[in-house]
This record gives C-alpha cells, structure tokens and sequence, in this order.
C-alpha cells in the first residue's frame, strides 16, 4: 500500500502551508532523506523530507498551493502501483482561518485519512527563498522573488532575460544561479536593459502599482500585532543612558582579541545586560496566562531580525548562564541563519523577553510592539554624539535611548523602571558583564 505524506506541523502557530514548488516530480525514484518539496510556514521556508524508498506516484497538491495540516500532498510506493486521492477533509475544502498566536494551545492537525498511516514530514532548514505564488501582472511586468531580484542586481544580471522555474514561471533564487553559470542575461548586453539607467530620476511612477498575495509569515505576523496592541495593555518607560564606557571597553576588547577572531558587537552587550536586568528584577521575566501569571526561571532572549516579507526573532537560550562571548557567537550564527530562512522551530520558538534594535539604521529611539506571549520588549536606539552635563560642565557626550514595552497584566510601571534602572547601572559600568 502506497505511503501517503501529508502537511505537517512545522511550527508552534501553523494552520496552512504554502507548496511553494516540487523538487521531485512524479515517477521520480526516492530514497529515505530526499528532499521532496518546499514548504512555507508562517516562520520559515523548509524542506519536506522523504522517509521512504520507492517512486513518487502520485503529487496532491500543485505547486504555489495552499494546503491545510494533515491534508495529503504526494503518495510514494512501488512502481505503478495504483494510488487514488485521499477523500477530503471536512478543513479541506477551504484554508482553516488562522488561529490566535497567543492561543496557550495550538490546535491539534486533522485526523489521518483512511487510505494509510500519515507520515509527518521532518522539517528541514531551506535555503532562503521567498515562495508566495505571484499572479500574472500587467504586460511587460517581471515575476520574480525579492531575494531572486536583490541577487541579480548583485551579480549584474538583467531579469528581463531570465528564464523563472518557479510556481507560474516565477523567477527564484536557483534561476539567478544558474544564469550566472552559464553567462547569460548579463545587465547592459541589450538596449532595454540600459533604459531603466538611462531614464530621468524625477520621471514615471516610484513603482510599478500591484498587488502581491500575503505569505503565510506577513500574515502571521499581522495577526499577531494586531491581537498584541489590541489585547496587551501597553506602557511604555523610557530611560537614556552614557554609552560611552559600552564603546570604550567594547573598543578594548575588539582590539586586544582581534587575533582570537572576537568582534563584539552593542547588541551582544545589550543582550547579555538584558539578561543580567531580568536576574535583578525577575518580574519582567514572566507572561500572562489568564487565570495566572507565569514566572520564568531562565532568561530565554530573543532579539529582531529582519529578513524578507518580514522578521523573526531567534532566541539566547539561558542567556543568563553565557558570557557575552558566547552570546555574541551565537547571534551571529542564529542571525545567519535567519537571513538564509534555516532556523529550526525550537531555535526561534520559547523566548521570555524581546530585544529590538534599531540603532544600527540610525534610530534614536522607538517603542515596539510586545512579541506574545512575553510580557516585555526593549527597543534599542542609536548611540547619538550631543552635549551632555558632567560634573557641571557641558561636555561632548555618547548616549542611548532604551524604551521598555510592558504588558501592564504582568508589569506595573514602578516594575518597568526598576528593570530600566538596572539595565543602565550594568551597562554603563559594562566591566560588570564581564564577570
């Protein structure tokens, strides 16, 4: 009897997935471990994964589709083995609409079907390629993924010479690739790829007006901003700090280990005094679950990462327990991987307080928006050269602005300025993070 696999759960807040694109195709021969396909959750591109030997009899669902949890997507088995369609589901028949981010329990996938036992898929780090199918758009207009587009300006390539692969002939990531091997599509080889340098700044439109369907991870993060600052009472506390023992001894430090390779950044300092805040005052360190409040015994800190269609927040597991070295290590490695759309579920998933950092786009200050279930958020601002007043002189001066988002269920104002307090003793005495 054929093995049927079906979509699996990739994430914690997951409903649909998008089948952004076959790797193998039908009578395809498959071994255990073979990448079989695309999946776009609302946090990650991944790849699904074969468990199976056989041949790929039968696909379900077209690339570019929408499917539902459970719902049935390829069938593997044994050459011209007879497979029918799985009978649809009662959630089938119409995507499921999304269910609250904050829900304590995600809800559970549909029953299997009764043709086999389900198969839940292992998820797979993918590389990062935006996936939403793109509709056909008017005469003359390109179809072509952001990163694709960022990587052909990159490599100098036009696009209006590419050949897309993907759902609808959209053009990816591998398209790009493999123009650049073969030497085609290079930028400035035809008159119509000079017209778009060649044409007057002030003049035409400052984009092409269209529209592009919402991915599975804009709109999860719609829905969860919206049930954020319309569920969670906000306050906001803002204190401003002397940066300039952070960047003296950040300074030191990059200097006297360059050979050992340590290049700490402000954000690793930010990270681990975040950390060190939530040990001194652990009742930012918690969350609301209705009927109670839960309190957290590890500093699990995430922090923002901007990536295509939207952003993720990998998390510091225990970051109260690593040395700002260890942070900063991985940070870089978990902000690579974000970029590259890799991060496995529980490497951006259990996080208990937030770091946002706008400082390096030149930011003085803001207030973000809590990241559920945590009951806090810290926005991080640019360090800004101005007078200051010391000792009774005004002097030339290096500050920050931090901005704390409290969820008032959990954190009361005089709490928020403690943590704030604290966060500032540690960081403008950084020696302290080094113990």
């Amino acid at each position: 009897m054929p093995n049927i696999i079906e979509m699996p759960k990739l994430s914690d807040t997951m409903t649909v997935g998008t089948l952004v694109k076959w790797l193998k195709q039908e009578g395809d021969t498959v071994k255990a471990g073979d990448m079989l396909a695309e999946v776009e959750t609302d946090k990650a591109t991944m790849e699904l994964e074969s468990f199976f030997d056989g041949t790929l009899l039968k696909i379900f669902a077209p690339g570019g589709s929408q499917v539902a949890l459970g719902a049935a997507l390829c069938a593997i088995g044994k050459p011209g083995e007879k497979v029918e369609a799985p009978a649809p589901k009662p959630t089938e028949s119409a995507a499921p609409a999304p269910a609250p981010a904050a829900a304590a329990t995600p809800a559970p996938a549909p029953a299997p079907a009764p043709v086999s036992a389900p198969t839940v898929s292992k998820p797979v780090a993918a590389p990062a390629e935006p996936a939403a199918p793109v509709a056909a758009g008017p005469a003359g207009r390109v179809k072509i993924s952001p990163l694709a587009r960022k990587l052909a300006a990159e490599k100098g390539l036009d696009v209006a010479r590419l050949t897309g692969s993907g759902p609808g002939g959209r053009i990816v990531r591998a398209d790009v690739l493999a123009a650049e091997k073969n030497g085609s599509a290079k930028a400035g080889s035809s008159p119509s790829s000079l017209a778009p340098r060649l044409a007057p700044a002030s003049r035409g439109p400052i984009q092409e007006e269209r529209t592009v369907p919402v991915s599975n991870m804009r709109g999860a993060i719609a829905r969860r901003l919206v049930e954020s600052k319309t569920q969670l009472p906000h306050f906001y506390v803002e204190i401003e700090l002397d940066a300039a023992p952070l960047l003296a001894l950040r300074e030191q430090l990059n200097t006297g280990l360059e050979k050992e390779g340590v290049k700490l950044s402000v954000n690793d300092f930010i990270l681990k005094a975040s950390a060190e805040a939530l040990r001194r005052v652990p009742q930012v360190n918690g969350s609301w679950e209705g009927t109670q409040i839960r309190y957290f015994g590890a500093a699990h800190v995430s922090f923002a990462v901007a990536i295509d269609d939207g952003l993720i927040t990998p998390v510091i597991r225990d970051a109260h327990q690593k040395s700002v070295f260890q942070i900063s290590t991985e940070a870089k490695a978990l902000g690579k991987l974000a970029k590259e759309k890799k991060l496995k579920p529980d490497q951006f998933t259990g996080g208990t307080f937030c770091v946002s950092n706008l400082g390096m786009m030149g930011i003085p200050k803001f207030s973000a928006i809590i990241n559920p279930p945590n009951a806090a958020i810290l926005a991080v601002g640019t360090t800004v050269k101005k007078p200051v007043v010391k000792n009774d002189q005004i002097v030339i001066g290096q500050t920050m602005t931090l901005t704390l988002s409290c969820d008032h269920r959990v954190v009361d104002g005089a709490v928020g300025a403690q943590y704030l307090g604290a966060l500032k003793t540690l960081l403008e005495a950084p020696a302290l993070l080094l113990v």
